[in-house]
């Protein structure tokens, strides 16, 4: 088993958008010991060479001096466990093993996580870059002499609690002490460090509440997976105005000096079969570009937030938002229509479909603030008819949506029939001077090769 693990998408801030990156990070092992029957430890360690770190811990605890104490020696890679039976015998009471923070050989359990957690607050790139240079400026002991880690816990840019330690995991524990003592509440709140983040700190963080984890190094593939699970947002390389996400990229906000429209979120409906297409339509490239890339980049410059619905959704690892399936899977459109409004926590949805590459950004402002008029849907004409799937739709129309899909309906314009709509005239969006391909969609080669020439 090697130090790194296979690549895997990352995404890297730099010049106000997030670029999709490929990059290998440390294996961290948890390897049981079990010694004589019993579980003496759990040694959070690389993962090369285990009979060695076994071995070593065994004899530097005193517990054997030479291979003969050994009567036993197994190591199971795949199931993480050490069994070991020595000549000795054990002391009836263990004394706890400790260490300066990196790697105490303490077992841990996060707590539950709800994978139906509201997405989190966004935050601007520019909040995380300014606590890590305040810790940077505070760490006077690191610059000095070295050997010291420091951390920070910030709020809304300014830090709250700051620590200094020869261990990087007890400078958590010192923050969570002075946190106690002061009444201070860290849930929501940044932790910023010096050091490499293992699955000690987010076990630690995730228990007083924290978003969002940075540091100036990386982390390691376990506490990547630990902050997936666990809501958190994890932040590498904090350096010069850059840095990599490694998990929930959607908690950071994309193009921030831009006016983005309130209250409003952008939605992509990618769930199709793309059966017309022989291939998944999405991926095609135009301009050099996924159609659907272009489509979020788009959106991502519009709203606070954009969601892809999908089914596949390691199909759209490069794109840093959340991804939410069907909740009706099977039942086309509307069901990709219906979890947009379910998964989104805005009053309205801007919903579009992924097959439309020339998406007009004053044409969406133009709908979404029609969306005000207090009507339950907005949607516009193109010279070929309704396009319900480049509409706004109100959070109210989620249980009308519903109810058609349990009573087995699937045209989309029979349910917007029944509800409150803002119908824009195909005249009306042409006065607006958008882009005249804004609604051209792609369902076939023959419409994909039409697509390729428009300028």
């Amino acid at each position: 088993m090697g130090m790194e693990g296979r690549k895997q998408t990352y995404f890297t801030w730099r010049d106000d958008a997030l670029e999709a990156t490929s990059a290998t990070v440390v294996h961290e092992y948890p390897l049981l010991l079990i010694v004589n029957g019993r579980e003496i430890a759990t040694l959070v360690c690389s993962p090369h060479d285990l009979r060695f770190m076994v071995a070593g811990f065994l004899r530097l605890q005193g517990f054997v001096s030479s291979l003969d104490d050994f009567e036993m020696f197994s190591v199971c890679e795949e199931f993480g466990t050490a069994n070991i039976k020595i000549k000795g015998e054990l002391p009836e009471r263990l004394k706890p093993v400790l260490t300066s923070g990196c790697g105490t050989g303490i077992t841990f359990t996060l707590p539950a996580v709800n994978a139906g957690n509201p997405p989190p607050v966004r935050r601007s790139p520019d909040r995380i870059v300014s606590l890590m240079n305040e810790l940077a400026k505070k760490a006077e002991h690191y610059r000095s002499h070295g050997g010291i880690h420091s951390a920070a816990i910030g709020r809304d840019g300014s830090i709250m609690l700051y620590a200094e330690d020869l261990g990087r995991h007890n400078t958590f524990d010192r923050m969570a002490g002075e946190a106690l003592f002061k009444g201070i509440d860290m849930a929501g709140a940044e932790l910023v460090t010096s050091g490499r983040v293992s699955t000690e700190m987010v076990a630690k963080a995730s228990l007083m509440g924290i978003s969002v984890i940075a540091s100036r190094t990386s982390p390691t593939d376990m506490a990547i997976k630990l902050c997936q699970q666990a809501g958190i947002c994890l932040i590498g390389y904090v350096r010069g105005g850059s840095f990599t996400l490694y998990s929930h990229p959607e908690a950071i906000e994309e193009y921030p000096d831009l006016a983005k429209i309130e209250g409003v979120t952008g939605v992509i409906l990618a769930g199709g079969a793309s059966q017309r297409m022989g291939r998944n339509k999405a991926l095609l490239d135009v301009d050099g570009i996924p159609m659907i890339t272009r489509t979020y980049r788009t959106l991502a410059r519009l709203f606070h937030e954009v969601i892809v619905v999908t089914n596949s959704p390691h199909d759209y690892d490069f794109l840093p938002c959340r991804k939410v399936p069907d909740i009706y899977p099977g039942h086309g459109s509307i069901a990709g229509l219906h979890s947009a409004l379910v998964h989104s926590s805005t009053p309205h949805s801007f919903v579009t479909a992924c097959d439309m590459p020339f998406l007009d950004s004053t044409i969406i402002r133009y709908l979404c603030d029609c969306g005000k008029e207090g009507v339950d849907a907005v949607v516009p004409f193109s010279e070929g008819g309704q396009e319900p799937l480049h509409a706004v739709y109100a959070s109210s129309c989620t249980e009308v949506f519903e109810r058609a899909i349990q009573q087995g309906e699937h045209k989309i314009l029979d349910v917007l029939a029944r509800v409150n709509s803002r119908l824009v005239p195909y005249e009306e969006v042409q006065s607006l001077g958008g882009h005249p391909a804004s609604f051209l969609n792609v369902n076939t080669p023959e419409e994909f090769e039409r697509v390729r020439t428009v300028r």
